[in-house]
């Protein structure tokens, strides 16, 4: 799949990776489920990941190069078992983002995500000063079409030592055609998406994820019209101070609504 293949980067806001120095080796926990089921449950299965991941930015001549590297655990209720991915960008000073390695077969990398892993000063400033929900459109990571949603600000505040930004989005659109991680299925139905994030106002690098992609609809090389379910769940919570152990779910954030635009 291409980046970003749970959701499409929000680019209404050019939500692109900065190419000022950042923390060298920031630490996330990372933890994730799929569920997919067909009709009243006659085919069900659903996985779980955990684990540990670090993301390193360097600059190369022109080049910024974001690097992820995950360790973690799957399950699938029967067995786990131990699995490692890897995901690496280059950005230019032109702005091009190119992704030079994709080994993040189980979306579980920080840059492998519908928001980006940086922001740059600019962005972030205009998430600060955002009000009201914001319209926007982008295309579907499995098709084509387009999906149609609205970005919002969230609030700010406190992430153990660190302060945060949040922006929350939604959007929907059709969905038809074979999913990359089961070509076998074409299905014809709607794909709806929902997430959050909280990026630090110092390094403005997304300290906290959570994600939800849904797709349902039918299954249109299967006999019966019976209805298929898959949800993608992601959550990735930075590691700040000394808070090395603490899950992602849920993340402890002390947050603070925006202020509404002043009438002076």
């Amino acid at each position: 799949m291409k980046r970003a293949s749970l959701v499409a980067p929000l680019v209404m806001l050019a939500l692109s990776c900065s190419v000022a120095s950042a923390r060298a080796g920031q630490g996330y926990v990372v933890a994730g489920k799929d569920e997919f089921s067909i009709g009243s449950g006659d085919i069900k299965s659903a996985v779980a990941y955990t684990g540990k991941q670090i993301l390193t930015i360097t600059r190369r001549g022109t080049v910024t190069r974001m690097r992820a590297r995950v360790t973690y655990t799957r399950s699938d209720g029967a067995a786990s078992t131990g699995a490692t991915g890897e995901y690496v960008a280059d950005l230019s000073e032109t702005g091009d983002l190119v992704d030079s390695a994709d080994h993040d077969p189980d979306y579980l990398t920080v840059l492998n995500q519908p928001f980006a892993a940086q922001l740059d000063t600019a962005t972030l400033g205009d998430l600060k000063h955002l009000h009201g929900a914001v319209p926007f459109d982008f295309p579907s990571p499995f098709t084509g079409s387009s999906l149609h949603g609205y970005l919002k600000h969230i609030g700010s505040g406190g992430f153990g030592p660190r302060h945060v930004v949040g922006v929350s989005f939604e959007a929907q659109g059709p969905m038809k055609g074979a999913l990359p991680d089961r070509p076998g299925l074409t299905l014809a139905g709607k794909i709806a998406m929902r997430g959050t994030a909280y990026y630090d106002t110092d390094s403005i690098l997304l300290l906290i994820l959570d994600t939800t992609v849904t797709i349902t609809g039918s299954v249109s090389n299967r006999s019966s019209n019976d209805t298929v379910t898959i949800t993608y769940q992601r959550k990735i919570s930075a590691i700040v101070g000394d808070r090395g152990g603490v899950p992602p779910d849920p993340p402890q954030v002390r947050t603070r609504e925006p202020s509404p635009p002043s009438t002076i």
